[in-house]
């Protein structure tokens, strides 16, 4: 599966903004997938996660009740719904699929093995 991420561009603290990435080469309906970002001089971090079927999510505690990530299978296409945007929010955001190893398993700690090449998002004061 190829991932292309878009959306991310310079917003203002406080603003909103919506991430998408596309599915293409097959349906992402097979895969867990999550977003993850990485800012200037850290490392990447785990931002929100989603299972197969949309009905289970996961979302960082610095994100947590600010975005949303849902997908849209008919579209083959994951989304990421930033609010209340701050500055530590700035990094480059990068979508990736996986698929879990046991039944039971956490979006955290997914092996995800594809990835998008990223959209950056930066938010100023």
């Amino acid at each position: 599966v190829q991932l292309q991420a878009s959306g991310g561009g310079v917003v203002q603290a406080g603003d909103s903004l919506r991430l998408s990435c596309d599915g293409s080469r097959e349906s992402l309906s097979g895969y867990v997938m999550a977003w993850f970002r990485q800012a200037p001089g850290k490392e990447r971090e785990f931002v929100s996660g989603i299972s197969f079927r949309g009905d289970s999510t996961d979302h960082a505690d610095s994100v947590k009740g600010r975005f949303f990530i849902s997908r849209d299978t008919a579209k083959n296409t994951l989304y990421l719904r930033m609010n209340n945007l701050k500055l530590d929010d700035t990094a480059v955001y990068y979508c990736a699929a996986g698929r879990p190893s046991s039944v039971y398993y956490s979006l955290r700690s997914v092996n995800y093995r594809y990835w998008g090449r990223g959209t950056l998002v930066t938010v100023s004061s």
